[in-house]
């Protein structure tokens, strides 16, 4: 008797987003204090990196913003 293959996965991903963008931005902030030692020792693109970060980040949220409002058709 075959097994029944497990239905995929589908979890609402826009938290996933959301808390990345938030992770990059507190990350950011963090670094808007060291600003001076980044510079000195040769890492201000870290604080450009978090910018980058977010800035990606929003047109990935509003990817998953429709592929969540797609979940209930693809569930049926």
């Amino acid at each position: 008797m075959p097994l029944e293959p497990p239905k995929p996965l589908d979890p609402p991903t826009v938290p996933f987003a959301l808390g990345g963008m938030a992770v990059f931005a507190l990350v950011g902030l963090v670094l808007l204090f060291f600003r001076d030692w980044l510079s000195a020792n040769g890492h201000s693109s870290w604080l450009w990196i978090c910018v980058a970060g977010v800035v990606w980040g929003l047109p990935g949220l509003a990817t998953m913003i429709v592929h969540d409002r797609h979940r209930k058709a693809r569930r049926s």
